[in-house]
């Protein structure tokens, strides 16, 4: 599997939520994807860019896929990404 990451933020979820990484990438395989991305080992969840864009986030309907098979090679490349951009879970409330 090739993985590319393209963008990535980190979201708080409100003020008592489970922040999470809000991740777009690419996979040679299927294309421009998204990914979140939760601290927790595990806690993955990935959806096809072009399906949301039909308004498809039907489970086994062509918007379904394991976050288990894309997680071990994402959680590397965002610190990567993180790491060439200079910043890690910053935003505009931390300036």
């Amino acid at each position: 599997m090739k993985l590319t990451i393209l963008s990535a933020s980190f979201h708080r979820n409100g003020v008592c939520g489970e922040g999470f990484y809000s991740v777009i990438f690419n996979d040679e395989e299927n294309g421009k994807m998204h990914a979140s991305l939760f601290d927790k080992a595990g806690y993955c969840a990935v959806h096809k860019i072009e399906e949301l864009a039909k308004d498809n986030i039907d489970f086994a309907r062509g918007n379904s896929w394991r976050g288990d098979r894309f997680e071990s090679e994402l959680r590397p490349l965002l610190n990567e990404f993180f790491e060439s951009k200079g910043t890690n879970r910053i935003g505009p409330f931390s300036i």
